[in-house]
């Protein structure tokens, strides 16, 4: 096959064959087509698109292009993906919530970049504990504690990685089609049965409108049981912050927070959503009421945060030594009347203000920073009333401050609460 035909094809909105698309994928990850190549592709796609079917065949093909995980005597093995947000910990406590109610939860998380943050910058707050492993290693850990959380190893959708990043540096990566196959491809490669996803829209999200979030909440619920992946996603709102917490040791606290029973209320309401739709997904409860009274039970009785310090413990890390956290900077609300609208990513810009986040991959991160968010929109605030603690040793504190301060709009009239659940999107399997 000639790579530039295929190009041209694309590029004139035709639809390419399943031979096609695994020529593209297997000759790219063997290094037989060059990144140049790869990106006029990728480009095409962005404007043309890709029909259902040749999604699937995409995907499918950068699940080929590594190894899949092997879970042998395991049954009810899930998974849950956030396509990320300010302040959103989910995943963290959800894990051993999940593990406690008898799944198998093999979660490849990623890194920070942008104003979003990234679970195993959160888990690398906690002194020793180690994120990057392989894929033997990782496996041993999920299968002696039911869960870990951990980085892809290189053999994983190998070719994903290398598309991303080319993705990346290229502008292509705002492609439905392209985002579908790049999760998918990454999570089927876990070798899970099923998968839920948080698919969220707003201020703090990639997805700025609703209606872009349900496209792609169809697609990757779509594409994931078109290629055996129980796939069902939740589309939830991110135009505030998830609970109180932004930044890395402090969202691990307020982890801890929530496995002990004394998390916000907006975080436990998303992590019992989340959770009890996998477990319903697996057959392992009968209703969404059965699954969410599973997981709070593992929260009353201690199990849960029993499982997630043994989890900490196996990949080398210690929940009990102390996490580093900056000096407190209080932010005073301008004016008073109520919380009209927050932007959450001018929050996640404070962040890397601050040291908490990377501008680029290389960049190094400062786990002591972090802000404690203090109101929600439709608060009632007054003049002086302290809104916001900013954690903080740098010299970036002043423009931080700034940021957080623009942040939170405040008008005469109370408005209503934002809703956090949006919807559920679910399609049965062929």
């Amino acid at each position: 096959m000639n790579v530039a035909e295929l190009i041209l094809k694309k590029r004139h909105g035709k639809e390419l064959a399943q031979a096609e698309i695994e020529f593209l994928i297997h000759g790219y990850s063997h290094g037989t087509i060059p990144d140049y190549q790869m990106a006029a592709f990728a480009m095409a796609v962005c404007f043309q698109g890709m029909s259902l079917k040749e999604t699937v065949h995409f995907t499918q093909s950068m699940v080929d292009s590594g190894e899949v995980m092997n879970w042998a005597g395991k049954s009810s093995v899930g998974d849950k993906h956030s396509t990320g947000g300010i302040g959103d910990k989910v995943s963290i406590p959800l894990a051993p919530m999940l593990a406690c109610c008898g799944m198998t939860i093999p979660m490849i998380s990623g890194r920070g970049l942008g104003t979003t943050g990234g679970t195993l910058d959160k888990l690398d707050s906690i002194p020793g504990y180690r994120s990057e492993m392989s894929c033997d290693e990782f496996q041993s850990i999920v299968h002696w504690n039911g869960c870990g959380i951990a980085g892809a190893s290189s053999n994983l959708a190998p070719a994903d990685k290398k598309l991303y990043a080319l993705r990346d540096v290229t502008g292509t990566v705002s492609s439905i089609p392209l985002i579908t196959s790049s999760i998918l491809s990454k999570k089927a490669a876990e070798g899970i049965d099923a998968l839920v996803l948080d698919v969220k829209w707003g201020t703090g999200a990639f997805m700025k409108s609703l209606s872009d979030a349900k496209q792609l909440a169809e697609s990757l619920v779509t594409v994931g049981n078109r290629i055996g992946l129980k796939t069902t996603a939740i589309i939830s709102d991110m135009n505030q912050p998830l609970g109180r917490m932004i930044g890395n040791a402090v969202e691990i606290n307020e982890s801890v927070d929530i496995l002990q029973g004394n998390g916000p209320d907006d975080i436990l309401e998303l992590t019992l959503v989340l959770g009890s739709q996998l477990l319903l997904d697996v057959g392992l409860v009968s209703s969404l009421q059965d699954g969410r009274n599973q997981l709070q039970s593992k929260i009353d009785t201690g199990e849960a945060y029993q499982k997630f310090a043994e989890m900490v413990a196996s990949h080398g890390g210690d929940l009990d030594a102390k996490r580093e956290i900056g000096p407190s900077h209080a932010v005073l609300a301008a004016e008073s009347g109520y919380v009209s609208r927050l932007n959450a990513e001018r929050l996640g810009m404070a962040i890397i203000e601050m040291g908490g986040g990377r501008r680029k991959i290389t960049d190094s991160i400062d786990y002591s920073s972090g802000i404690e968010f203090l109101v929600k929109i439709g608060d009632r605030v007054e003049i002086g009333q302290p809104i916001a603690n900013l954690f903080c040793n740098g010299q970036q504190i002043e423009l931080a401050r700034e940021l957080v301060g623009a942040s939170i709009g405040i008008g005469s009239h109370r408005v209503e609460q934002v809703k956090l659940i949006v919807e559920t999107v679910a399609r049965s399997p062929g």
